[in-house]
């Protein structure tokens, strides 16, 4: 019951000091810098990006309210053809290997097209529209250098303690962001 209790206080005092602010920052910026920023220079990435950006740039808000709609059904359901179609995708298990390869550091990432859609992702995520959010915002209209970090939060899916960083995808044939990225980030493994 002691080693509980220990336990227990502990996680709480780790939670104020996080509430304070993001101790991590700029472990998290060096990491989106010398490492995420390389991932999104792969052709696969850029491509795959491009092609949805071409399917989806008519797109008007009402459409992505309702596919954001079935995704949202489809995360409780056995049939998922939406969100099987997107984690089935080449992106997807480029991510997926992105994420294994972390050894736990990593844990999710979601690369988004230049209307806050799901392109591909490591895991599923609770909606398919992150462009009403500020890992969208924050990145997509703020430029190619812009990075955006969420504060601290115990991801229950996980049972970590995770920040998200996200950022731009930039062509690097013209220099214009295209999309962004989003990567779940376990601090509790940053060094």
């Amino acid at each position: 019951m002691i080693k509980r209790s220990l336990s227990l206080a502990a996680l709480l005092a780790f939670s104020v000091s996080v509430a304070q602010a993001n101790e991590f920052e700029p472990a998290l910026r060096d990491f989106a810098d010398n490492q995420v920023r390389g991932w999104l220079s792969d052709p696969a990435v850029i491509q795959a990006i491009k092609s949805q950006n071409g399917e989806t740039s008519s797109l008007s808000e009402d459409q992505i309210i309702t596919l954001d709609k079935q995704w949202r059904a489809e995360t409780g359901a056995s049939s998922r053809p939406m969100i099987d179609g997107v984690l089935g995708n080449a992106l997807s298990g480029y991510l997926q290997q992105r994420k294994d390869g972390s050894e736990g550091l990593v844990t999710e990432i979601f690369v988004m097209d230049a209307k806050g859609l799901n392109v591909g992702q490591s895991d599923v995520t609770s909606d398919y529209w992150q462009g009403d959010e500020a890992k969208w915002k924050e990145t997509f209209l703020a430029g190619p250098s812009s990075v955006h970090i969420s504060d601290v939060e115990m991801d229950e899916s996980t049972q970590t303690f995770q920040s998200q960083v996200s950022l731009p995808v930039v062509d690097p044939a013209n220099g214009q962001v295209i999309g962004a990225v989003t990567v779940g980030v376990n601090v509790e493994m940053l060094d």
